[in-house]
């Protein structure tokens, strides 16, 4: 990015550096963010690389599951069961700001980078831990992935159908937004440590994640005994509506503001003055006459006919897109959500990309790094270790 003054733009985090020995989801994610608030994000790697980069799927050999948590960051690949692994691993964090672990609780301490360890080597570095029951707690030994979180929170009791089972979210919801407050909170530490000079350690988890996106069930039914039902794609006027090529998703249309606006453009002006329709309560209590109407008037549209139809209108809704239609998506791509990128395997794929826009700040988006691929730069011209010393690591197995 190119300021109006000309000079290169850099991301608000330049001059952030950040180890990652995060696995799979939730801790790369987290190294991602950094990555592309514009920090230096050194992925930490064992010597065959971190095991997410063979998961699927893929684009001509890559993984479109590795490339997505691991675009732009560096690659360092190391033994850290070797005391010569672990000592330039304590020179990184002398030089570091973040460190981001997602081990099973315990694991890292014993490697010997627990927080009191890290402390004593940098007394700023914010140390993130990512797991599946937290640091502390009645679970913390057990060990879990993006669906425990789902699972025990009673989100996945709430997900499918009235009439079926239970149903897991299909992609990593609960990954994700652990891996935002992981980020948030590191952000939090880092800009506390201006007063106070020194870094914290930060606990997120995923089983405190899954139980935030049922705040508000939780909470009615510790204050009210109240046991919310399943309801599918929708309660009431709110719903996945068919149409004569797909689905568009309706929202909102039960509030005051919008439901005229809706009684006009599917032609029943007259539910404005039912007195059955006056207020939320009887549009959702007495909503059938309405969703038969809603039925009949999508059924004779097309997706994009009722999309645009509704949105001229400023009724909410949207088309209820497969992965083709939406990978065609104005939106991705104007927005750069999606940005494709030169890669060293696929030859070129799309990876995460401007999720974050500021007035001046970059947002950078790199290339996924292959295993190591940065080893002597990282070493050399991060910690000054000399072509001889380096050589004797790689010798020694230590490094790639």
């Amino acid at each position: 990015m190119t300021n109006a003054n000309g000079t290169q733009a850099k991301g608000a985090l330049d001059g952030v550096r950040v180890l990652d020995l995060g696995r799979y989801q939730a801790g790369p994610r987290c190294g991602l963010m950094f990555a592309r608030l514009g920090a230096d994000v050194i992925k930490v790697e064992s010597l065959k690389g971190d095991e997410s980069r063979s998961n699927g799927p893929r684009v001509r050999g890559q993984s479109a599951y590795w490339v997505q948590y691991n675009s732009g960051k560096r690659s360092l690949s190391i033994d850290l069961r070797t005391e010569e692994g672990k000592e330039v691993l304590r020179d990184l964090v002398k030089v570091s700001d973040v460190l981001i672990q997602n081990f099973r609780p315990g694991t890292i301490a014993k490697m010997g980078f627990g927080y009191e360890d890290l402390k004593k080597l940098n007394k700023g570095i914010v140390m993130v831990n990512v797991s599946a029951y937290g640091q502390y707690g009645p679970y913390k030994d057990r060990v879990g992935f993006d669906t425990i979180g789902q699972a025990m929170s009673g989100l996945m009791s709430l997900t499918g159908p009235p009439e079926g089972d239970p149903t897991v979210q299909p992609f990593p919801l609960i990954d994700r937004i652990t891996s935002l407050h992981a980020t948030i909170g590191a952000l939090g530490a880092l800009y506390e440590r201006q007063f106070s000079g020194e870094g914290q350690a930060i606990d997120v988890c995923l089983a405190d994640t899954g139980f935030t996106t049922c705040e508000i069930p939780l909470t009615a039914f510790l204050g009210a005994g109240i046991v919310p039902e399943r309801q599918g794609n929708g309660d009431g006027v709110a719903n996945s509506y068919k149409t004569t090529d797909g689905h568009v998703y309706l929202a909102g249309a039960s509030s005051d503001n919008i439901f005229p606006r809706l009684a006009d453009t599917v032609g029943h002006p007259e539910w404005k003055d039912d007195p059955r329709w006056q207020d939320r309560t009887g549009r959702a209590e007495e909503s059938g006459e309405i969703e038969a109407v809603l039925i009949d008037w999508f059924g004779s549209k097309t997706m994009d006919e009722a999309e645009k139809t509704l949105n001229a209108a400023s009724i909410p809704c949207a088309p209820v897109n497969d992965i083709p239609r939406a990978a065609m998506s104005d939106h991705l791509r104007e927005r750069e959500v999606l940005v494709e990128v030169d890669d060293p395997i696929a030859g070129k794929i799309h990876v995460t990309g401007k999720i974050i826009k500021f007035s001046r700040s970059d947002v950078p988006v790199g290339t996924t790094p292959t295993v190591g691929q940065h080893n002597d730069e990282i070493m050399g011209d991060l910690l000054g270790m000399s072509g001889d010393e380096i050589d004797k690591l790689r010798t020694a197995g230590v490094v790639r």
